[in-house]
């Protein structure tokens, strides 16, 4: 059932917590397969949401881009560099090591002009078209599953081979036919979806924090 070791234990821990989110625990692990591959083969996540997802888009990019739960100290090449052509030993030494990763929400001048003069429900799809690339992968939360801009991000993600993975609650919204991956968390109200999610997407970073990261 599970991919590896890592996954096992931080599955069965959130489990242990969350035993609600068992008929998920397979989702979460080829999810976490997707993204381990992702991030190995330098590409980009992607994430995006509405309102409360939104903000868990940027939480997500948050836990993976630093330390979350483990200390990254840089490589030992780019801290020569640094010390090299900065003499800063402290810098070196206080930089930590992270996983590319870009929030969608983060581009308030350009998500506001194109809402203006071409279309809101295309924010997402229009700087995925601009910087994803093949092997990228997106997450696009929505807790009904039905965000027409969510959609509109997967259509995109797919004319270009980005993986797509949906994080939904337990209905079957319109989102999830341009879905490669689907993590449904068993609730139907958007709050109630909401506080399932964190506890997913923590355990994922905190599989891929691992996973990178773990001695």
């Amino acid at each position: 059932m599970f991919t590896d070791i890592i996954s096992e234990r931080h599955i069965k821990e959130l489990l242990t917590r969350f035993p609600q989110l068992a008929d998920a625990a397979g989702s979460i692990d080829r999810v976490y397969v997707t993204l381990k591959n992702c991030f190995v083969n330098d590409k980009i996540l992607f994430c995006a949401g509405n309102g409360g997802s939104g903000a868990d888009s940027e939480h997500i990019v948050g836990e993976l881009m630093k330390g979350f739960r483990l200390r990254r100290p840089i490589d030992t090449e780019s801290s020569g560099r640094i010390v090299r052509t900065s003499g800063d030993q402290d810098l070196a030494g206080r930089l930590q090591m992270g996983l590319r990763c870009i929030s969608l929400l983060s581009h308030p001048a350009l998500n506001t002009a194109f809402m203006n003069d071409v279309d809101p429900d295309l924010i997402f799809a229009q700087q995925l078209f601009v910087l994803g690339r093949p092997g990228d992968a997106v997450i696009g939360i929505s807790t009904s599953g039905n965000a027409v801009n969510i959609c509109n991000l997967f259509k995109v993600a797919r004319s270009k081979q980005i993986s797509t993975i949906l994080l939904t609650g337990s209905g079957h919204g319109k989102a999830g036919q341009y879905a490669d991956q689907v993590i449904h968390v068993p609730e139907k109200e958007t709050y109630k979806i909401q506080e399932l999610h964190l506890p997913v997407y923590h355990c994922l970073c905190s599989m891929l924090e691992e996973s990178f990261y773990g001695k």
